[in-house]
């Protein structure tokens, strides 16, 4: 019987010791990759998913993304929404309206520098951009 203690007793250990072991790997992996800057409309199913980088390729931090989105009847509703960019260079929509009258317009810009990309989700609801910004 005490035999039996002891074994569960170190097995309970074991488990304990395995498990805040792969809890501690699981937090490494996701410390060294940054959150994705998520914004959610709450309109609908879609997304949008954004990559920015300068002319040389590097990732841009703290780019702005801004969109703004008009809904209901007669589009009379309106919500403008605003992301930044990550170190990555990485930021998300999500909850755009599945239709549109009109392309959703968003405009990204770091500095002085800007750009514009349409997306149209009743064609693409999972859109997913890979935009350079570079200064003409």
């Amino acid at each position: 019987m005490r035999l039996r203690k002891r074994l569960a007793s170190r097995f309970a250990w074991v488990l304990i010791v395995l498990g805040t072991a792969s809890f501690c790997a699981r937090n490494a992996r996701a410390a060294n990759q940054p959150d994705v800057p998520t914004v959610n409309a709450d309109i609908g199913s879609c997304s949008a998913e954004f990559t920015v980088k300068d002319g040389s390729g590097k990732p841009v931090y703290n780019a702005k993304i801004n969109v703004t989105i008009k809904y209901g009847f007669m589009n009379l509703h309106k919500t403008q929404l605003e992301a930044p960019t990550n170190t990555n260079g990485q930021a998300r929509f999500t909850g755009l309206p599945n239709f549109s009258k009109k392309p959703l317009d968003f405009v990204i810009s770091s500095g002085t520098v800007s750009k514009s990309v349409s997306d149209d989700p009743t064609s693409d609801c999972s859109a997913k951009f890979d935009v350079t910004l570079t200064v003409h």
